[in-house]
């Protein structure tokens, strides 16, 4: 019996940090498998850049914090004027600081807090009434290994994590019935611009044993292409060169 992957073309995808990393080759990918995506980042020009590339007719996007609730919700009022719905919520908007819980700023944390827990809380609060009238949809949250397994100088950062893990499981329970299936897409180290300067540097050669981006997108798709009738929750993903 051969097994057919769900088709995805012609559902609309809310991606946030998608400028870059896991974020941007996800909307490359999910437009090339027919999805209507809406990016959301802090850097326009980039955000226009990638609305060039993947065509108008495909992409819109919003520029701002979407920690910020009027954000969040212009996101999904976007999607939902251009494209009419919202299948797809891909919280991915998240720094990193590594090193001790003094090395940094109060206002160093307190954007890591913001910027990795409330943008996922507020842009599925604001994407999910859409879905809950429809029926129908995924949540994709991107965490991290590190909201399970926590490292010294990681203090911070691990509780962002271990926060997005709680938030999905609750989310996870509360809308099952509702149609509305929840992930955790839990990477290891990712060669990303994620960190640079805050404990990564470019050129840096253990960047080349990590995971790529692109790996982390196939993966986003593979839980989003699954038969509507399963629910699967928790991914990690490590390169063949990390150790577990």
């Amino acid at each position: 019996m051969t097994y057919t992957p769900r088709d995805i073309a012609g559902l609309v995808a809310v991606i946030t940090g998608a400028t870059s990393g896991i974020g941007k080759e996800t909307a490359r990918l999910l437009v090339s498998l027919g999805c209507k995506v809406v990016i959301n980042a802090r850097g326009k020009d980039r955000l226009e850049e990638l609305v060039q590339e993947l065509g108008s007719d495909n992409t819109a996007y919003v520029a701002g914090d979407c920690a910020d609730p009027a954000v969040a919700r212009q996101i999904s009022h976007l999607a939902l004027e251009k494209f009419g719905k919202i299948d797809i919520v891909i919280p991915n908007a998240g720094i990193g600081m590594y090193g001790s819980i003094l090395d940094y700023s109060d206002d160093q944390i307190s954007q890591m807090l913001r910027t990795n827990i409330d943008s996922t809380i507020h842009i599925i609060r604001a994407a999910l009434p859409a879905m809950i009238e429809s029926g129908f949809g995924d949540i994709v949250i991107v965490a991290s290994v590190a909201g399970f397994q926590s490292a010294a100088n990681q203090a911070v950062y691990s509780g962002t994590k271990h926060a997005q893990v709680g938030i999905a499981a609750a989310l996870d329970r509360e809308l099952r019935e509702k149609g509305v299936r929840v992930a955790l897409i839990c990477p290891a180290g990712v060669a990303t611009e994620f960190a640079m300067g805050t404990g990564r540097t470019a050129g840096m050669e253990k960047l080349a044993t990590y995971l790529k981006p692109e790996d982390v997108a196939h993966q986003i798709a593979h839980i989003l292409q699954q038969p509507k009738s399963i629910r699967t929750f928790i991914w990690t993903l490590w390169s063949m060169n990390q150790q577990s």
